[in-house]
């Protein structure tokens, strides 16, 4: 780990974006629910500076620097639980990049003092990302949420 908001791991570097790199990515956004989705982020981000990388679009690399995807936290609740997102570019998929940044980041995020449980939801037929959370530690919570069911990953 380089900082705070920086995972190295065999083949990825993972961080958490500044503004000007935030609103960089949020400006090549060709899809307008990802662009929604990215400037909530980048708001919430600023909204909570103290807080800023569990807002912020946290940009996974090649350690070449190659852009290969992206994950986000959802913001630390009060009961100390943190939701995950991720994605990972289709030419780089099934290659497991998307475990091996879920697995740093969600070890990482579970050091922090503020935070007990990653919890992460998914549409139940997206078999692959299923399989990072499995393959990541996460265990199915038995509840339903709005996109499919959760899993969760406790210290």
């Amino acid at each position: 780990m380089e900082d705070k908001n920086t995972i190295i791991t065999n083949r990825l570097k993972i961080y958490a974006a500044s503004k000007e790199q935030m609103e960089a990515f949020i400006a090549a956004q060709s899809v307008d629910a990802l662009k929604a989705a990215y400037t909530e982020m980048l708001e919430g981000a600023l909204t909570h500076p103290d807080e800023w990388e569990w807002y912020a679009i946290w940009m996974i690399e090649m350690k070449d620097g190659t852009h290969i995807g992206e994950l986000c936290f959802k913001g630390v609740n009060a009961d100390g639980s943190s939701e995950i997102g991720y994605g990972i570019a289709e030419d780089y998929q099934n290659c497991g990049y998307a475990t091996e940044a879920v697995t740093a980041v969600a070890s990482w995020a579970l050091r922090q003092n503020t935070v007990n449980c990653i919890t992460a939801e998914v549409d139940r037929d997206n078999i692959p990302s299923v399989r990072v959370l499995e393959k990541s530690g996460f265990d199915p919570t038995g509840i339903i949420g709005e996109e499919g069911p959760m899993y969760r990953k406790v210290r």
